[in-house]
């Protein structure tokens, strides 16, 4: 009896240590690894911006005024009004945009409005296609260095998708901003020192036409970039992450928008590493595909947030094995997973976010995570598998 559980918890600790494994290597090549001359530019390719928008009037003004300065004369702007029952097409076209109006209440999510897009570009089609979400700010320069990159080595180029927390913000906001900024920065600048791609973030992603007139887009999956990043990744064309082009946007300040974006990402994610990682593994051992065995390592690393406490759970139960039976194996893997993951916050803290949260602040990760418990606990029981879009703080 004694043996059997102390096998269990050993597997258990080993399955709490790779991941905790993989995200410390990633970060401290993100710190230590040289990053090495940035590519070759070529010449300025075609571009069309397909941006999806599903009743985004409040935001689409800002974004647009961001992008247009950076089109040039033979590019195109394309905005998919998708299921919009306020102004979106309005607005849209009072900015310029081109504007194809989908309505389809079976078919709902981003990844059918992105075909929707794809399709209706295909009768004039660009060298580069670079999806843009309607609540982003372009940094400037942006979408000449995306399409520039994207042309020169004719695979998906991912930017620096970042999301600031808005001034004033409660702390427990501002260390979400921190783990975002560990999950789309540090992680994927880690794995681009080594050689590596990256996943896609969902906004600021260029691809040749050939690539995206071929993926499958239309999929209600409510992580659709995660989805098709791991796609191409198996079809030998992973995305490259260009940290150089910067897009941002705010979190929503609102607890309704909070909760529905947390809980589509997560859920998301999770559910793509139940369903997807073990068949991507297979393939990438089969295939002997080095990049997407990479990727699929990089998926397997569940939230930040769960990490933490899975770790800290397995931890306390393997001592409390360890103090009644004097088995200390599982213990001791535990305790390996937890200064990784340990030493991997503090590389990331110190090396990127000091001005982001205060270090006072990051000793309450591990209660912030706490708060997250009933949102893992929906995974289980009632997961989220349709697509919902985040309230905005301008809504009502």
């Amino acid at each position: 009896m004694i043996g059997g559980v102390g096998v269990a918890l050993g597997l258990m600790a080993l399955a709490v240590c790779l991941p905790s494994a993989v995200l410390f290597v990633e970060i401290l090549a993100a710190t230590v690894v040289s990053r090495g001359r940035a590519e070759r530019e070529g010449e300025r390719p075609r571009v069309a911006i397909l941006m999806p928008a599903h009743n985004e009037e409040s935001m689409l003004g800002g974004t647009l005024r961001t992008i247009m300065p950076q089109l040039q004369s033979t590019d195109r702007l394309l905005v998919v009004a998708d299921n919009c029952t306020d102004g979106t097409a309005g607005v849209a076209r009072a900015h310029g945009a081109e504007v194809v109006v989908r309505a389809d209440s079976t078919h709902v999510g981003k990844g059918y409005a992105l075909d929707f897009g794809v399709r209706h570009l295909a009768s004039d089609p660009p060298d580069i296609v670079i999806i843009i979400d309607a609540d982003c700010e372009v940094a400037p320069g942006c979408i000449d260095m995306l399409a520039r990159r994207c042309k020169a080595t004719l695979r998906p180029v991912q930017s620096l998708y970042l999301m600031r927390a808005p001034g004033g913000a409660r702390p427990a906001q501002r260390i979400a901003e921190f783990a975002w900024l560990v999950k789309n920065l540090v992680r994927p600048e880690g794995l681009r020192r080594l050689g590596l791609p990256c996943q896609l973030m969902g906004t600021g992603m260029a691809f040749p036409w050939v690539r995206i007139r071929d993926a499958r887009l239309a999929d209600g999956n409510i992580v659709e970039d995660m989805k098709l990043g791991m796609d191409l990744a198996a079809a030998g064309v992973p995305p490259l992450f260009c940290p150089d082009a910067l897009v941002t946007s705010e979190f929503p300040t609102s607890n309704q928008g909070i909760s529905g974006q947390r809980t589509r990402w997560e859920h998301g994610h999770l559910g793509i590493i139940i369903n997807n990682a073990p068949r991507l593994l297979r393939q990438a051992i089969v295939t002997r595909n080095g990049d997407l065995m990479a990727l699929t390592l990089d998926l397997c690393v569940p939230p930040l947030a769960l990490l933490c406490l899975t770790v800290a759970g397995t931890s306390a139960a393997t001592a409390c094995f360890g103090w009644a039976t004097g088995i200390m194996t599982p213990l001791a893997i535990s305790v390996i997973a937890a200064t990784l993951i340990g030493t991997s916050i503090f590389l990331s803290w110190f090396r990127h976010a000091r001005r982001i949260v205060s270090l006072r602040d990051l000793a309450f990760a591990v209660a912030y995570a706490a708060r997250k418990i009933p949102l893992y606990a929906r995974f289980l029981f009632a997961r989220q598998s349709r697509w919902v879009r985040a309230k905005r703080d301008a809504e009502k």
